[in-house]
C-alpha cells in the first residue's frame, strides 16, 4: 500500500470497501500509463478522479470494467479486488461481459443507441434474456425513474432517444446503465459537453444514485468534484499522488503536487 492510500486507510476502516486496486499498473503496448496504484472505492459513496489531461485518470476508471480488452497490446498488472465476493476483476478466468453487468459505465458525450428511448434502456435486459414485456416495461420504467427522466419522456417511449436535448440524452445513458442493476456505475467526464443547468441536474443525480450504488467520476471541473464527491483521488503522470476525503483533499492536502494543482498554480 503506498502512502496516499496509507495514511487515509486507518480513518475510514469503518467503510465498507467495494473495490480496490491493489499494485495496480497498465501498458498501451510498450508505454506504462498507470503505475502502483493502490486505492479504495468505498460503498455507496462517489470517488472523483482529478489531475491534469493525459495522467491516466480515464485509463484507470476504464480498467475498471475492463474497456481496455477491446484493444490489443493492452496489459494489466496487479489486481482490483471486487467485494463481497472477493474476485480479482482482471484474472483470466473472469468474463469480461460479466464484469460489464456489476460496473456499468457513462460516457463523457452523451452515446444513445439509434434505437428508441424504451429500447434504449431495455437493451442490457434483452441481452440478458429478458423476455416478459411486463416484465420488461417495469424495469424500463423504474430506470428512467431512477434517471430522473420518466416524468420527461413516459409519452415518447417509442421516439428515437437522439431525438432528446442532450442533457436529456446523457440521463438516458445513465437510465441505460441503471437498468442492468449495476455495483458500480463509472461517470467519464460525464457533464463536460452539457450546459450549466443539465450539469446541475446530472450532478444532482449523481447525488441522489450513490444511495444505490457506489460511483467513480473522472472529472476535469475541480468544483464538481468538491461538490459531489465523498473521496477525491489526485494523479499525475499515471500515479496516484493523494487519496482522501475529499474535504480534506480541497482544504488540506497532504501533498505539496495536489495543494499547486487545486490551488491553480499547476496543471
Amino acid at each position: 500500500m503506498n502512502n496516499a492510500t496509507a495514511s487515509n486507510a486507518s480513518a475510514h476502516a469503518n467503510l465498507a470497501i467495494k473495490a480496490e486496486c491493489r499494485n495496480f499498473g497498465f501498458h498501451y503496448g510498450d508505454f506504462q500509463a498507470l503505475k502502483d496504484i493502490n486505492m479504495p472505492v468505498y460503498d455507496k459513496k462517489v470517488t472523483a478522479l482529478i489531475g491534469p489531461s493525459g495522467c491516466g485518470k480515464s485509463t484507470l476508471l476504464r480498467s475498471f470494467n475492463r474497456m481496455h480488452d477491446l484493444y490489443p497490446g493492452n496489459r494489466y498488472q496487479g489486481e482490483i479486488i471486487m467485494q463481497p465476493d472477493n474476485t480479482n476483476l482482471l484474472a483470466q478466468e473472469v468474463d469480461p461481459i460479466e464484469v460489464r453487468m456489476r460496473i456499468s459505465m457513462v460516457f463523457q458525450k452523451p452515446n444513445p443507441f439509434p434505437k428508441s428511448i424504451f429500447e434504449n434502456v431495455a437493451y442490457s435486459l434483452r441481452v440478458r434474456g429478458m423476455t416478459n414485456k411486463s416484465e420488461l416495461e417495469d424495469r424500463v420504467q423504474h430506470s428512467l425513474k431512477g434517471a430522473a427522466l420518466w416524468n420527461e419522456v413516459k409519452h415518447r417511449l417509442n421516439d428515437l432517444g437522439a431525438n432528446l436535448s442532450g442533457g436529456q440524452q446523457q440521463r438516458l445513458c445513465i437510465a441505460r446503465a441503471l437498468a442492468a442493476d449495476p455495483e458500480i456505475i463509472l461517470f467519464d467526464e460525464p457533464t463536460s459537453a452539457l450546459d450549466p443547468i443539465a450539469t446541475a441536474s446530472i450532478e444532482e443525480l449523481i447525488t441522489e444514485l450513490k444511495e444505490k450504488v457506489t460511483i467513480l467520476i473522472v472529472t476535469h471541473n475541480m468544483q464538481q468534484a468538491a461538490r459531489i464527491s465523498d473521496f477525491t483521488a489526485y494523479m499525475y503522470i499515471g500515479e496516484l499522488v493523494e487519496f482522501g476525503v475529499t474535504d480534506q483533499v480541497f482544504v488540506k492536502p497532504q501533498k505539496k503536487q495536489t495543494e499547486d494543482y487545486i490551488t491553480g498554480r499547476f496543471g
